[in-house]
């Protein structure tokens, strides 16, 4: 007999402990961080239908991760993808490489949010990167993904190990307005029956984790930014180099914290060998900072080095008129994430505090000045270059 379904707010309960989860923020008093916290519920709320809805192991589909919801930090450069997978398959991801900065592909347990446990780098972990792929004259490449590598399989081959349950894919570009974005498909090469109507048990069943999945996630989030306050401190970067979802990436992250009328400075070495680095914001929620109609990060292509070869950037509200503002939307709080890929060393960069009248008394005398028409440029290629990439 079919379940009858019951009114749509009992499969929603769960979203209260996702509010409740404020109580983990640094103001949970404040009401602009109540009203943050809400939509950062929503915005999670909308991501999950593509976790749950869209596609799964036996019909695999792309579908869009952070890019378009900013939960989990994502790295602006990256157009993240997402496909339910299973060792019990075997899949063909097929396509053109395009002319971004570099694609990585990665195998792994769950997600932020998903039922049951999340595993980035461990036992149910494995990645690639274009830089180890077979690639044609013309640009177009294929991987096949499987738990075992075939006998005689001598093509581009990423493991499924046992307990995996996701295909990740990040786009990640340097130059964004210059940069053309790979075409990708994925397909099951394994017989399977037609893709089925969603029983009445199964729909209500994905609703349901739907509405928990912001509490689970966002219990994630404030952990993971909590610890780094509580080891490191405010407005220092935690000297411990963090690995993450990719083997050869390193992240040095940061608790922010200013007054209206000042600014920071960071500060750092480059490595000598920097495949890829980059340098965002994010708001206290571990949301990334808005950062297509804001200069919240940049990269390698985009940052200016200094003439003693240090990279210098400043956190204020207002533009100080220097290279490699990072706008921080209104925040006054937040983390900083800076990533360093399959570079030959990982410096940890130090955060400077000074009055925002005072800030050029703190950086090198040749430091240019950078117009308003200059910045009013820089932000237009920003946003010319965002909205050309496919992020939905």
């Amino acid at each position: 007999m079919t379940t009858q379904p019951g009114p749509l707010f009992d499969y929603l309960q769960d979203l209260e402990e996702a509010v409740a989860g404020i109580a983990n923020t640094w103001r949970p008093d404040d009401p602009q961080y109540r009203a943050d916290v809400y939509r950062q519920i929503m915005m999670q709320m909308s991501y999950g239908y593509f976790a749950f809805f869209h596609a799964t192991p036996e019909h695999p589909d792309w579908s869009p991760l952070w890019n378009p919801v900013y939960t989990l930090q994502p790295n602006p450069d990256d157009i993240y993808l997402q496909s339910p997978i299973s060792p019990a398959y075997r899949y063909r991801v097929s396509g053109t490489r395009g002319t971004v900065k570099m694609i990585t592909f990665n195998t792994q347990m769950n997600n932020a949010g998903y039922p049951g446990d999340v595993d980035m780098t461990g036992e149910q972990y494995a990645d690639l990167d274009d830089r180890h792929l077979q690639i044609a004259p013309d640009g177009t490449f294929e991987i096949l993904l499987s738990a075992e590598k075939p006998d005689g399989h001598t093509g581009n081959w990423l493991q499924i190990k046992p307990g995996a349950t996701v295909l990740m894919v990040r786009k990640r570009s340097y130059d964004w307005a210059g940069e053309v974005d790979p075409v990708l498909s994925i397909e099951n090469l394994d017989p399977v029956p037609p893709k089925p109507r969603l029983s009445v048990e199964e729909i209500l069943q994905r609703i349901k984790h739907m509405a928990a999945m912001p509490g689970k996630a966002t219990k994630l989030f404030y952990w993971m930014q909590n610890q780094v306050r509580d080891e490191a401190g405010i407005n220092v970067f935690k000297p411990a180099p963090i690995g993450g979802a990719l083997s050869r990436q390193i992240y040095i992250p940061a608790v922010f914290e200013f007054e209206a009328d000042e600014a920071l400075i960071i500060e750092t070495e480059l490595p000598e060998v920097r495949p890829y680095w980059n340098f965002q914001l994010n708001d206290p929620y571990y949301n990334a900072v808005e950062y297509v109609y804001r200069l919240s990060s940049t990269n390698g292509h985009f940052a200016k080095v200094s003439s003693d070869g240090k990279f210098r950037a400043v956190i204020s509200l207002e533009d100080p008129g220097v290279p490699n503002w990072l706008d921080p939307a209104g925040f006054q709080q937040g983390t900083i994430y800076g990533r360093w890929y399959d570079c030959d060393s990982c410096p940890t960069p130090t955060l400077k505090r000074v009055k925002f009248a005072e800030l050029r008394n703190h950086l090198p005398p040749d430091t240019p000045t950078v117009s308003p028409q200059e910045r009013a440029a820089e932000l237009q290629e920003r946003v010319r270059g965002c909205q050309r990439r496919r992020r939905w």
